[in-house]
């Protein structure tokens, strides 16, 4: 498979992906509302409730993420290097050159984050920038860029609060099973039991889906970044390096989605069940893919 089907595969697959969850979560949402006895207007209500999480997101995530790891910004004098792939990719792109931050930590690790490419920064650690030759590095931004350009950080955005936003609803449905009163519940036995049923399985399944979709959009990123800089390989053997060293001291399972390589995993090999749950793909399997462009 070439670098455009590869694109193009992980495109239709992330918007079936997305579909699917948008679907999942508002029938999820209408059986418990039924269960209340509140009809379609328990759903709206939490349409509504959805809606303005996500607007508050969409305007401080990449605040969020950037104080989480830690990350600070820098000058150019401090990091020419750095900053002048920044400023040369970003202009092979046509997009708005991203602010650009370090974080002091001796693992090797980068993420983007900002919801849109005119609001955009990238940040890579002091650990990566002095393990890596300019082509590597280059390989590694181009990824970081591609995940801007793709609107892969509003994509993901959206995709947890929907997650959580299941995991919510069904630990307020659950709670209310075992301290709330039988009278303001549905009596009707078959959807207590569907109720129940979708309130202990829904979260997981829309944890596997938001890994899924994670998953997608990196194998996205490194064909995109391959395309950028025309040198598969780079990025290739960066993530060689990065999946040997890619824990960080300040990482939160939150944002674990965002960097190139997963901030807590260090593992070479993975079983089946491992990498369900995680939310990168394989490092082997991305360089395999990467080397066959």
């Amino acid at each position: 498979m070439n670098i455009y089907q590869q694109i193009a595969s992980n495109k239709r697959k992330t918007i079936l992906l997305i579909l699917g969850f948008i679907i999942f979560t508002i029938i999820f949402g209408y059986i418990i509302s039924l269960f209340f006895d509140f009809g379609l207007l328990g759903l709206g209500v939490f349409l509504v409730i959805f809606g303005i999480i996500t607007y508050i997101s969409y305007y401080n995530s990449d605040k969020i993420v950037l104080s989480l790891s830690n990350a600070k910004p820098v000058k150019k004098e401090d990091y020419p290097q750095l900053y002048s792939i920044v400023e040369n990719l970003s202009i092979g792109l046509g997009q708005k050159i991203p602010k650009v931050y370090v974080m002091q930590d001796p693992a090797m690790n980068a993420f983007a984050t900002g919801r849109d490419p005119e609001h955009s920064a990238i940040a890579a650690t002091t650990g990566l920038l002095q393990a890596l030759d300019k082509q590597e590095l280059e390989g590694v931004i181009a990824h970081e860029l591609s995940h801007v350009r793709n609107y892969d950080i509003r994509l993901m955005s959206l995709v947890t609060i929907l997650a959580g936003s299941i995991a919510i609803i069904s630990d307020f449905f659950l709670r209310s099973l075992i301290f709330g009163g039988s009278d303001r519940k549905n009596s009707n036995g078959i959807l207590i039991i569907i109720a129940i049923a979708a309130a202990i399985l829904a979260p997981i399944a829309a944890t596997l889906i938001k890994l899924s979709v994670s998953r997608k959009r990196e194998y996205l990123a490194d064909a995109s970044g391959a395309l950028l800089t025309r040198y598969p390989e780079g990025l290739a053997s960066a993530l060689e390096k990065i999946s040997r060293h890619p824990k960080l001291k300040n990482s939160s399972h939150a944002t674990a989605h965002m960097f190139i390589e997963n901030p807590f995993s260090g593992k070479k090999t993975r079983d089946f069940f491992s990498n369900l749950y995680s939310t990168h793909p394989p490092a082997q399997e991305r360089i395999k893919r990467l080397r066959q462009m």
